[in-house]
């Protein structure tokens, strides 16, 4: 989840960079967690996910400045589903370990008692 929300803003700022400032993409990573790493070449998820985060990465910087807006525009529709998934994932499990931890609270006091 921590890493699609930042691909995401962090595509929002690329975006941005191209219309107005055009900044090094690496220098506007430092401001992030996983975006350095990810533009370093390491590989933080696996699977569906990583290969899209590895397509989205290689194709950064390939093109001239308007087909690179054309194309972060057109991949930020994919990053927020990405996003509002991995999102639902997370509380959707994150929910389900508390209730699973408070069953074995209950089965614990339950064995002591």
């Amino acid at each position: 989840m921590k890493i699609f929300n930042e691909l995401y803003e962090y595509n929002e700022l690329l975006i941005l960079n191209m219309k107005f400032r055009q900044e090094d993409m690496f220098t506007l990573a430092q401001g992030f967690t996983y975006i350095s790493d990810l533009l370093n070449g390491k590989q933080l998820l696996k699977g569906a996910d990583g290969e899209f985060i590895e397509s989205y990465l290689k194709n950064l910087g390939k093109t001239d400045a308007q087909s690179q807006i054309d194309y972060l525009a057109e991949r930020k529709v994919y990053i927020k589903k990405f996003k509002d998934e991995s999102f639902n994932d997370y509380k959707k499990y994150s929910s389900l370990y508390v209730k699973i931890f408070f069953m074995l609270g209950v089965l614990i006091a339950v064995l002591l008692a």
